[in-house]
């Protein structure tokens, strides 16, 4: 498992990317299975349970198998705070709750625009003026989010575009830990960051569990079946790899997940889920997916130039 993890070349970077491509692409679908009517996991139990676990695991393997130190400097320790937050306890967090009211694919896609913020974020911080084909592809990825909710807001559901709201804010809280991750988190361990920030993440969502009074959990077969799939790919395989690739890859590269991971949450809500694909759904995906695309190649003409 060490070697997998080993950074400092952009061929392990690529196989890093190509982990968070297929499992995270998948998470969406058994965060639904066990979040569902019936699932028997309630979301913000589900999300802690899976990323204490993850993060438990990951500690052994530090400093049981690989004899790394777990001490950490107060300035990286108040970092990994700030992020584990905002990735697994808003981000993470809200992708669950928000499942227990949208489909997976929806939610795949929703969280698909998360590059655009990111954008946004980076383009303020270094006091970049927008192109007209930066405009025109912020302006293409959120009208393909506002053709998602057309049937909502023609239907007036109240339910889903309460969901989508926790989705935007979850895409938010992860665009804002990617920048501050990228820019601040350099020269240290990914593994270990990746532990402390689901531990911490882990233990906030457990503390609002608590708070609001969560039933405890009834999971069924196939609820336990996703639950153990999100703890070994999702919060260590798949999660892990993000924070070396973000590391290893220059964050447009990284961030190009974003239209892989809905196609293939789209897929499997419909394979195994029923869920539903229409025209709103296709139109949408197609304006998200090309509004990103253009962000991209807007981004990478900047840094050719400059």
């Amino acid at each position: 498992m060490n070697s997998l993890f080993k950074t400092g070349t952009s061929v392990s970077g690529y196989v890093h990317l190509v982990i968070i491509y297929l499992v995270w692409g998948s998470t969406y679908l058994a965060i639904r299975i066990g979040v569902q009517d019936g699932g028997g996991f309630p979301p913000l139990i589900m999300a802690s349970s899976r990323g204490l676990v993850g993060s438990f695991i990951l500690l052994i393997l530090i400093k049981g198998i690989w004899n790394q130190k777990l001490k950490l400097e107060k300035e990286h320790l108040q970092l990994l705070v700030i992020t584990g937050l905002l990735l697994f306890m808003f981000g993470t967090g809200g992708v669950s709750v928000a499942e227990t009211i949208v489909d997976s694919g929806f939610a795949a896609l929703i969280i698909g625009g998360t590059p655009l913020i990111v954008a946004i974020i980076e383009m303020v911080i270094d006091r970049q003026y927008p192109s007209t084909l930066f405009v025109v592809s912020l302006s293409m990825g959120f009208a393909g989010i506002a053709v998602l909710n057309g049937p909502a807001i023609i239907h007036q559901d109240i339910g889903q575009i309460k969901g989508v709201i926790i989705l935007i804010i979850a895409s938010c809280s992860w665009a804002i830990a990617t920048v501050i991750q990228k820019r601040k988190l350099t020269g240290s361990s990914p593994v270990l960051n990746s532990a402390y920030q689901q531990c911490i993440g882990g233990c906030g969502l457990m503390a609002a569990s608590l708070s609001l009074g969560e039933p405890l959990p009834a999971p069924t077969t196939p609820a336990w079946i996703a639950w153990g799939y999100l703890v070994i790919f999702g919060s260590i395989i798949a999660f892990t790899s993000y924070v070396y690739a973000i590391r290893a890859l220059p964050t447009k590269i990284v961030m190009t997940y974003a239209y892989v991971n809905p196609i293939i949450a789209v897929f499997l809500g419909w394979l195994i889920l029923d869920e539903k694909i229409t025209s709103w759904t296709l139109s949408g995906a197609v304006l998200i997916i090309l509004g990103v695309i253009g962000v991209f190649r807007d981004q990478n003409k900047y840094l050719n130039e400059h």
